[in-house]
């Protein structure tokens, strides 16, 4: 991602949820794919992080991958290595790149999860689609109830002509039955 200026709040690490988030699930592309679908299991992470002896992000396996690379088929995943069906080279992102510009960016390119990375190239975490919506659903129901109250406060009078209408109509119904 290019570096631009980020607005602060905007930036991956500027989220409050981002300090809370568990640590992204970890192991080596020798790692069986056994082994990291019962960490996998124990931790309920739709994902493992294949990191190299730095830490440095070299692949991701999802539950999908072992569904289809694996069961599929027909692998031992008692023998079968992580490195053997990984993404390799994922996208990764910044902890100051722009929230919404990874979020257009995973929309586009058809991917669900984002691993982040420190500045000496080090996973702190994985953001996942639905995690992206959840950060920015509030700035969403705010700016709708912006346009919401900004299109009544523009055209009150007319609030008020068919709210008395209304109010006229009812109230004419209830007296004519009433009288019926």
């Amino acid at each position: 991602m290019p570096k631009e200026a980020v607005r602060p709040g905007n930036r991956l690490m500027d989220r409050p949820e981002y300090k809370s988030k568990q640590k992204p699930l970890t192991r080596s592309s020798d790692t069986t794919v056994l082994n990291a679908v019962s960490a996998m299991a124990e931790k309920n992470y739709g994902s493992v992080i294949v990191v190299d002896p730095d830490n440095k992000v070299i692949g991701v396996v999802t539950e999908r991958d072992v569904m289809n690379k694996v069961v599929g088929k027909e692998l031992d995943p008692k023998t079968t290595q992580l490195s053997a069906i990984m993404t390799k080279d994922p996208r990764v992102a910044r902890e100051s790149d722009d929230l919404l510009d990874w979020l257009r960016i995973m929309s586009n390119e058809r991917f669900r999860r984002l691993p982040v990375v420190d500045d000496d190239g080090r996973i702190t975490a994985i953001f996942t689609q639905g995690d992206f919506v959840s950060y920015t659903w509030p700035d969403l129901i705010y700016q709708m109830k912006s346009i919401a109250t900004a299109t009544v406060i523009k055209n009150w009078p007319w609030f008020l002509i068919g709210g008395g209408i209304t109010l006229y109509s009812i109230v004419m119904v209830i007296v004519i039955g009433l009288v019926n």
